[in-house]
């Protein structure tokens, strides 16, 4: 089945280089048994009578919600943002004796169980993908960088591609599916993966080409909008940004608005010292380090796209934090990589997080009501 309308792609627009933008896809759960529970409606009603610097909005099925942040400048303001969201979020959550909380699924959830939320563009995918819709209840962070120009994008984009094992290991937080340890740091993506455009985006670094790319797509009437590509990072050309797809919903706020900060610093890097110049063969190992970061997270292995150097990926970002210093000082993100730095010294990420929850309850519901509590501050 394909839907049948003329494509459009918008002009790329004008925003600040380097500009953050952060969404994150959150969980609702009742408080009897900690699964999902449709209440997004309801949420959303609540919601509407506080002024926020973003937004929140529906996503597909009932059961789960999107926050989103403002235009921001640096950590200091996404952090900001989203807890004043969070705490919004949590009095109307309280109001309804629902919870919230993050992580990239939903420990035990049915998913034949979710509804739909009722919009026209979540019906078009549910009649187009059938059960693979109501198998995307998952949630993810995605974060919009600023770009100067169409051009410029593409470059960022390939450029970033390269850390994306590195963001796939610091964000995993999706380790249980369906009742079950899958042995998956990051289980997420694996739903992704299943959609027919999902993966990377083609190897072009002028927008001129991209527009040859989407013209013939269109024409095969497998697209209309970029919204139709689930990459891993894509352009949003209405916004003047691309935006980075493959992160885990984390658990608490304050880990979302470190992983913003450490892809800000990334591009900013990327951006002045240009310290490799993308090409066609960095994607060689590209699904290869994609795996090892789902499935391993910190301790998978990362194949240099360069060398061919094999390394442990928690000493590649290690390193990656090292180059960002200066730069991190430039954008105010100190705070940012000192975050991400403490959890590879210490625990690890949220999927060792939840594990851990998991050995000492032995209950999966527990795990779900320990996530409550992280999301609203309430657990160290």
């Amino acid at each position: 089945m394909t839907i049948s309308r003329g494509p459009s792609l918008e002009r790329f627009a004008d925003s600040r280089s380097l500009s953050l933008g952060v969404e994150l896809e959150l969980q609702i759960v009742n408080q009897h048994d900690y699964d999902l529970t449709p209440a997004a409606k309801d949420l959303l009603r609540l919601m509407g009578k506080y002024k926020l610097p973003g937004n929140v909005t529906p996503e597909i099925t009932e059961s789960m919600i999107e926050l989103c942040t403002g235009v921001c400048d640096n950590h200091t303001q996404v952090l900001s943002q989203l807890t004043e969201t969070r705490d919004a979020l949590v009095a109307c959550a309280a109001q309804l004796n629902v919870g919230l909380c993050g992580g990239g699924t939903h420990a035990f959830q049915d998913w034949s169980q979710r509804r739909i939320f009722d919009k026209p563009r979540f019906h078009e995918v549910a009649a187009l993908y059938g059960y693979l819709s109501k198998q995307f209840t998952i949630f993810g962070q995605h974060v919009h960088i600023g770009c100067p120009g169409p051009d410029q994008a593409l470059v960022l984009l390939h450029g970033l591609s390269r850390f994306i094992p590195h963001l796939i290991a610091l964000s995993a937080s999706s380790p249980f599916v369906q009742g079950t340890d899958t042995g998956f740091q990051s289980a997420r993506l694996n739903s992704v993966f299943a959609f027919p455009l999902s993966g990377r985006a083609p190897f072009v670094n002028r927008w001129d080409d991209f527009l040859v790319y989407f013209d013939k797509m269109a024409r095969t009437g497998v697209v209309r909008s970029m919204k139709d590509f689930y990459w891993d990072i894509r352009p949003k050309p209405e916004f003047g940004t691309i935006e980075v797809r493959v992160l885990d919903t984390p658990l608490t706020i304050e880990k979302a608005a470190a992983l913003a900060g450490y892809i800000q610093c990334l591009a900013r890097w990327l951006r002045i010292e240009k310290p490799f110049e993308p090409q066609e063969d960095d994607y060689l190992p590209y699904t290869f380090n994609r795996f090892q970061a789902c499935r391993f997270g910190l301790d998978g292995t990362f194949v240099d796209p360069s060398t061919g150097e094999h390394r442990r990926l928690r000493d590649d970002i290690e390193a990656s934090l090292q180059a960002l210093e200066i730069h991190a000082m430039e954008l105010g993100a100190e705070d940012a990589l000192r975050y991400l730095r403490k959890e590879l010294a210490g625990a690890g990420n949220d999927a060792s997080w939840l594990r851990g929850v998991h050995a000492r309850e032995q209950l999966l519901p527990e795990v779900v009501r320990q996530q409550c509590r992280r999301w609203a501050g309430d657990s160290p």
